[in-house]
């Protein structure tokens, strides 16, 4: 696992350094995600799989990725022909 952080697109929420602090930090002067490890240690995996589901802004990556990305469907996984009805 190799995890990848985008500055750019981080909001500085902390969701990623409260979950896996051993692998995140945030900046002091803007608050922004600092990657510790981008190769942490297995016993980290979950903690970090957790923290990129918990980033709002979609900052955090997993390389290879833990799960398909469903961008491409909207703002939901769940396909426009589902109803609710």
């Amino acid at each position: 696992m190799r995890i990848r952080v985008d500055r750019d697109r981080c909001c500085g929420s902390g969701n990623c350094v409260v979950t896996a602090p051993a692998v995140f930090d945030q900046d002091d002067d803007d608050g922004l995600v600092v990657l510790r490890r981008a190769e942490p240690a297995p016993d980290a995996a979950d903690r970090v799989r957790r923290a990129v589901d918990l980033c709002p802004s979609g900052a955090i990556s997993l390389d290879p990725p833990s799960r398909p990305d469903h961008s491409t469907f909207g703002s939901s996984p769940v396909p426009e022909t589902w109803s609710t009805s």
